[in-house]
């Protein structure tokens, strides 16, 4: 027994953990009231059915084995002998670090077990809000079964490189010079370049860019549920934020890339950009008369500012903040001039996921980033420094893991099973089409209001 391992300071921080990787569920949740909103009401019902289990399975891949990847930076650093077989074996869903208690594991080789052991529920629901997230591009037209083998792949390789690559104080981008803190780069560059593709390989829904002779086209069922959704999104974020920290007693608080912060701070920089990004997005809204920049702009507020909520000040988050929905709509009428139907994900998550990276490596071009304590040289606590080149080299690694084998399932799926609806189940709806049911049921349905009136009372 190891109770060194149940110390106080322990079991807080893990507290503090743990709420940050449940919230990422409320990402989920927004998501999915964002999507309830704008799709077809016959569409309903299966918009929600895809984007659950696509989390699910997504969730399962990372929960199963996708987080030793990401370990795997620490064994490297950490000189241990055959470091990704050895993270593999501690750390996939039956090895002994995941599957312990933490008072039997030796705090010299698994330090702090329990938030270690949290940290792989983060990743859990990190992934299924990647793809929710992505699965947000393609609702009303692409086949379920594909895409749930995509969530699957993403949530057991693909969404934990990028996380290897750029997210974490000893990844190797991050140890050149690459900075992150809520994810940018695994969750809106990864999300934003998946869901540019698949965009592109399904073609737009029916009616959406040019006329349909049946007439049919995208109508929002209830607008208002976007406003609810990102709320939820709005309440995650915070929290989601503060479990990308370190905190380290008698020494500080630091970022997800060891760049030191405070979580005051980063709370008041959350703030800063989300509401900047909320009145800009207000004015785009009204001056279009188009409501749905009203609820999304602050959500790309916080998206351009996702690198910077560590690291910036207010005043910084502001401007970036106020930067995010004007970035946003220059994204969606670029992706809409190249006759790609997105309106949502690439705007929001790509344009200004990229734009907010690059900027930042110019803004705090020369802070300390990367290292761990303890380590020396090269490996030591802030010992890279962020620079405009590396930041973009971590935009550039994001976009090819994403786009490379996003484009090739999307060949294989065309080539075999389909990758879209039939026209013919999108015109019926797919809540008919797959599941033979309406998400608003109607017992009266085909009865006329003069036969259900004398319908006697029970």
């Amino acid at each position: 027994m190891f109770v060194e391992q149940l110390k106080l300071e322990n079991l807080t921080f893990a507290f503090v953990y743990a709420v940050g990787a449940v919230s990422v569920l409320f990402v989920v949740m927004g998501l999915g009231l964002i999507d309830m909103g704008l799709v077809r009401a016959r569409n309903v019902l299966d918009t929600w059915v895809q984007k659950f289990t696509a989390a699910i399975i997504a969730g399962f891949g990372t929960l199963f084995i996708g987080y030793a990847i990401w370990q795997y930076q620490f064994y490297i650093a950490f000189a241990v002998p055959d470091p990704l077989i050895q993270a593999f074996k501690d750390w996939w869903i039956g090895g002994g670090a995941a599957s312990s208690l933490s008072v039997k594991l030796d705090p010299k080789v698994v330090p702090e077990a329990d938030i270690q052991q949290i940290f792989l529920v983060f990743f859990v629901t990190f992934s299924m809000a990647t793809a929710a997230l992505i699965h947000s591009s393609v609702i009303e037209r692409i086949k379920g079964v594909p895409f749930c083998v995509m969530a699957f792949l993403i949530g057991l390789v693909f969404s934990p490189v990028v996380g290897y690559l750029c997210w974490g104080p000893l990844s190797p981008l991050t140890n050149s010079g690459t900075h992150d803190f809520e994810g940018v780069f695994p969750l809106y560059i990864f999300s934003g370049t998946w869901a540019l593709v698949l965009s592109w390989r399904l073609g737009p829904r029916l009616g959406a860019l040019k006329s349909h002779p049946d007439g049919v086209k995208p109508t929002p069922s209830n607008q208002a549920l976007v406003a609810l959704g990102v709320l939820f999104i709005f309440i995650a974020i915070p929290f989601v934020s503060i479990g990308s920290t370190w905190v380290l007693p008698d020494k500080g608080v630091y970022g997800i890339s060891m760049t030191q912060t405070g979580i005051g701070l980063i709370l008041i920089n959350i703030f800063s950009a989300m509401l900047t990004g909320g009145v800009i997005g207000a004015l785009i809204g009204w001056t279009r008369k188009d409501v749905s920049w009203v609820f999304l702009g602050p959500i790309a507020g916080a998206v351009i500012s996702g690198t910077l909520f560590d690291i910036g000040t207010p005043l910084q988050c502001m401007v970036f903040g106020g930067l995010g929905p004007i970035v946003a709509f220059a994204t969606s009428r670029l992706v809409h001039g190249l006759g790609i139907e997105e309106p949502k994900v690439v705007p929001l998550a790509l344009g200004p996921g990229i734009v907010g990276a690059i900027l930042v490596g110019f803004v705090h071009w020369g802070t300390p980033t990367g290292g761990f304590p303890g380590l020396e040289g090269a490996l030591a606590a802030g010992h890279a420094t962020i620079t405009p080149y590396w930041q973009l080299m971590g935009v550039i690694a994001t976009m090819v893991v994403a786009g490379v084998p996003a484009l090739l399932l999307c060949f294989f799926f065309e080539m075999t099973t389909g990758l879209r609806v039939s026209t013919e189940a999108e015109l019926k709806g797919l809540d008919d089409t797959n599941w033979g049911a309406s998400n608003f049921g109607d017992d009266l349905r085909g009865t006329s209001l003069a036969t259900a009136s004398h319908i006697p009372a029970e």
